[in-house]
């Protein structure tokens, strides 16, 4: 599950060519839920950099806590918490990596997930807008989660869809048919991840250094065999 995420700056303009700024984007070495961040989506037929909270706050619900910051890529038709937003309101959440933390006999072991060429991630997110007043509002978002690639399933066994820069205006359309938005929710390639080790000061969210996300150990990543078996 991704629980935390390194946003790092990046030129998302030159990810999205057809961005439009709607907010200044958000950085964060070590980023906890139910905190601003960064999500695209689509506004007036163009991607649109908004803030939004992070964890999904439907007007109906009544407690914040109980905001979900992931959503399973499997319930999203049968859960009502998910089913609109699914249909009509689907963004991408621009990170570098998401932290896992791998299970130890004493402790668990923090690593950042990221691409293996240490390029920008498109997570899947849904999105929801809140109207406070006539004229004012708050967005909020959750994650879509699928299962994990085999070579980083002892690190966690879900992590958030990735949506290739080239099928972003289909995820972001609502129009898209749910199928073939559907049908982008799937495992990333085995060779695009990896995963390397990083300080246990990363498990305080209030530790905001960009240290945070150094690595301390050497990158897990597929081999050429492992990529073509």
């Amino acid at each position: 599950m991704a629980g935390r995420l390194h946003i790092a700056p990046m030129d998302l303009e030159r990810l999205l060519p057809d961005l439009r700024l709607e907010a200044t984007p958000l950085t964060s070495p070590n980023l906890a839920p139910r905190q601003p961040l960064s999500m695209v989506r689509l506004a007036a037929g163009r991607p649109t950099l908004a803030t939004a909270f992070w964890g999904l706050t439907p007007p109906w619900l009544k407690v914040l806590d109980h905001a979900p910051h992931c959503a399973r890529a499997e319930s999203l038709e049968t859960r009502p918490m998910f089913r609109e937003a699914f249909a009509a309101r689907r963004c991408l959440i621009p990170a570098s990596g998401i932290y896992v933390w791998k299970p130890q006999p004493r402790m668990k072991q923090p690593f950042l997930v990221t691409r293996a060429d240490r390029g920008p991630l498109l997570l899947a997110g849904l999105w929801c807008r809140y109207h406070t007043s006539l004229t004012e509002f708050a967005d909020s978002c959750a994650l879509v989660t699928v299962a994990t690639p085999p070579l980083l399933t002892p690190l966690s066994d879900r992590l958030p869809a990735l949506i290739d820069a080239s099928a972003a205006r289909r995820w972001l359309d609502p129009a898209t048919p749910l199928e073939q938005a559907r049908a982008l929710l799937s495992p990333a390639p085995g060779e695009l991840l990896g995963a390397f080790p990083v300080s246990r000061r990363v498990n305080d969210p209030r530790h905001q250094e960009w240290a945070c996300g150094y690595p301390t150990g050497p990158m897990l990543r597929a081999t050429p065999a492992q990529e073509n078996p």
